[in-house]
Parts: structure tokens; sequence; C-alpha cells
């Protein structure tokens, strides 16, 4: 299956507006899942274990959420990168044409 027209102009638009919305927001706070799924992933533990009182209430802490920052060149990155896509799509021949 070849990329076609409207597929690289919907892949534009789609990178654009995720582009507009990482430049709207601070941070995210991830859910108790996928928190413990990145803690996993990187074998980072969730709670400081590095005193003896960390150790002793671990089993009673809160749901852990993690909160992440995206840098703020992501967000110019992803949208420049959907305007690149986007006229490029509009220069790409239609499907029936040679």
């Amino acid at each position: 299956m070849s990329f076609y027209r409207n597929r690289y102009f919907l892949s534009g638009i789609l990178l654009i507006l995720l582009g507009l919305q990482f430049r709207r927001v601070e941070s995210f706070v991830l859910n108790e899942r996928t928190t413990r799924f990145v803690a996993k992933m990187t074998n980072t533990p969730l709670v400081d274990n590095s005193t003896t009182l960390g150790a002793i209430f671990e089993p009673v802490t809160p749901a852990p959420k993690k909160r992440v920052t995206p840098p703020r060149w992501l967000g110019l990155s992803m949208i420049a990168f959907g305007c690149v896509i986007t006229f490029h799509a509009l220069v790409i021949p239609k499907q029936g044409e040679g």
C-alpha cells in the first residue's frame, strides 16, 4: 500500500495539531499504571527507599503518579515537520494523474 496525497496531508495536519498541544501544556501527569510501567522500564524505584523510613512506609504510600515535562522545542519541531509534510502533500500529483 503506497502513501497517497491525502495520507500525507492528514499526517501533516495531525503533527501540527499535536505540536500545538505540546506547546500549550507545561506538564503531563501519568496515571498509576503508566507510572509503574515507566519505573519498570527505566529500573527506577517508585518510592525513595534510601532511608529507613522510606523502606518502612513503602507499602502505605499513595498511588504513585509521575509528572512529565516535555521540552519546549518538541512542539515547535512537530509543527515545523507537520508544515513540511502538509506542503509536500499539496505538490504530490493526485493518484489518477501521471
